[in-house]
């Protein structure tokens, strides 16, 4: 037996022995409840707390990829949520209240707000990448600390992390990455916004191959042992660039082509064009399948738990002897610090998993587009990571180190029969309550003219359904579709020791869900690339 309080305001008291129980409101939202867990534990259940933070009277900014984040602004003791459309809010977690809204509504808000103390002063700093080129940093009462347009106005930011890049414990960098086209695609600013020697990147062909990054693409890490950290960049390109934290070019390894660098080497599904340094494009699929990494993120983990950190890459497979260059499939990469494809352990991805589904649109017209970004966490509790990434295909995936996706992965939140797309966000992952095993949670999205709503879904290790809910409606009426495009964010925003999830969500504004019971909670990825500082990191 639990309790759950739906969005139409009334308790019911439920025993699900068996099959799943659909609850519909008079708003049209549908809470699902499924079975008992094994063991004869509740199922997880997410209960709605507040609705259209941060909205106006009639309408809500539009919410894209931006993940939020939470910080004690007033030092009461109790977190509020930093979240951003286009104007940036600071809103009371426990009910959602406005503390204070900044900026305008004119530049949209793509990558996940910045908390972190860069100077290193005892005060966190909120950081926002927005189009028009502009970086804002914020001090805790909304006030602008700098705002710097380091690429002259010019373009979106829609990449945006915070770090220790040279790895000395003092004032972190913000590295800004432009959806633009043009070569020149990464900034690296000191903590009062000025942009460090030695970039931006790229302004030539000296050192790798680069354009536009049209996603919240980079990923910081030391991944070469030397306590200082590489910063990977994927972008418009089938390359990957790499940087030392001066901006000089990382070496890949001798044996794919003598001298070059890692954005001098393409990315192939067969590991023969990288060898050789070209491909055919010729219709054989050996040499004519490669990789786009305009919306193709990475993430730097140590899978195998061996004290190494790997480089984790999703990107576009695409056909390149046709002049359409159709997609493919969301390509799965693991790079060693040279370069090299990881093939450690007996596990070996010299060959990637292939075909893991073509795309049922990528027009975002018809509904907007999913975003491939890898999330890394063990999932099974074997010490060894899994990586998991919502595709264009409808589905949210999730594989292990043997290249196979274990349990009744993928995810589907596409049903063909049902008439209308779906995507999935990408997920947060946390052992909710601390049994070994982690709970997948993510939201999803509907297409365009559906007047259908996403949902919040919260999946076990395995793959399975736990709970969905949809999310809220849209407060203005002529919203034609909802749902949440950016990762969750988990965390405590009210009195009580359980866990929140907190979604900005596209047309009802942040929407905060309380997770009973989830004291004890391990967050093992817990927002939009794995931290408030964004750096897609484990």
């Amino acid at each position: 037996m639990r309790k759950k309080l739906t969005i139409g305001f009334f308790i019911l008291v439920l025993s699900l022995a068996i099959g799943s129980i659909s609850v519909s409101a008079a708003d049209g939202t549908t809470t699902v409840y499924l079975p008992l867990v094994s063991g004869g534990g509740a199922a997880p259940a997410a209960v709605l707390k507040w609705s259209y933070g941060g909205c106006y009277a009639s309408w809500c900014e539009t919410g894209w990829y931006s993940s939020p984040a939470v910080l004690d602004i007033d030092a009461d003791g109790i977190n509020e949520i930093l979240a951003s459309a286009y104007s940036v809010w600071a809103l009371e977690g426990q009910n959602g209240a406005l503390d204070w809204r900044v900026g305008d509504t004119s530049q949209r808000t793509w990558p996940g707000v910045v908390v972190a103390d860069l100077d290193r002063d005892g005060q966190s700093e909120i950081v926002v990448a927005q189009a028009g080129g502009r970086v804002t940093a914020y001090r805790p009462n909304g006030s602008v600390k700098w705002q710097k347009e380091p690429s002259g106005g010019t373009g979106e930011f829609r990449g945006l992390l915070v770090t220790d890049l040279d790895g000395n414990g003092s004032a972190l960098e913000v590295i800004v990455t432009r959806a633009y086209g043009s070569a020149i695609n990464t900034w690296v600013l000191d903590a009062n916004g000025n942009t460090r020697a030695g970039w931006p990147q790229l302004p030539n062909d000296t050192y790798g191959y680069a354009w536009g990054v049209y996603n919240a693409n980079a990923a910081a890490g030391d991944i070469s042992g030397d306590s200082r950290l590489e910063l990977i960049v994927p972008s418009d390109m089938h390359y990957i660039n790499a940087f030392e934290p001066n901006g000089s070019a990382l070496p890949a390894n001798a044996t794919i082509d003598p001298g070059k660098y890692w954005g001098q080497v393409g990315v192939w599904e067969s590991i023969l064009p990288e060898k050789r340094g070209w491909g055919a494009c010729d219709g054989t699929r050996a040499e004519s399948y490669r990789s786009n990494f305009a919306d193709g993120p990475a993430a730097i983990a140590d899978l195998d738990s061996n004290g190494t950190r790997e480089v984790v890459v999703t990107g576009n497979m695409y056909d390149c002897s046709l002049e359409s260059t159709p997609s493919r499939y969301i390509a799965l990469y693991i790079f060693n610090a040279d370069r090299s494809r990881f093939n450690t352990g007996g596990y070996d991805w010299t060959t990637i998993p292939v075909d893991t589904g073509a795309p049922i649109s990528e027009d975002y017209n018809v509904i907007e587009t999913a975003q491939p970004n890898p999330v890394i966490a063990d999932l099974d509790g074997d010490g060894r990571q899994e990586i998991l990434f919502a595709s264009y295909d409808g589905r949210l995936h999730a594989f292990w180190l043997d290249k196979t996706e274990h349990g009744d992965w993928p995810y589907s939140v596409y049903n063909a029969s049902e008439g209308i797309y779906r995507f999935a966000s990408e997920p947060v992952v946390a052992d909710l309550y601390n049994d070994g095993t982690a709970e997948v949670i993510f939201t999803s999205w509907t297409q365009i003219g559906s007047n259908q709503y996403g949902r919040l879904h919260i999946l076990d290790s395995n793959g399975n359904s736990l709970f969905q809910t949809n999310l809220p409606a849209p407060r203005s009426s002529s919203a034609t579709w909802n749902g949440g495009l950016a990762a969750p964010t988990l965390a405590n925003v009210d009195a009580d020791a359980d866990l929140e999830v907190v979604i900005n969500t596209a047309t009802s504004g942040v929407v905060v869900y309380d997770l009973p019971g989830t004291s004890a909670a391990r967050i093992l990825w817990g927002t939009g690339r794995g931290s408030y500082r964004r750096d897609a990191v484990r």
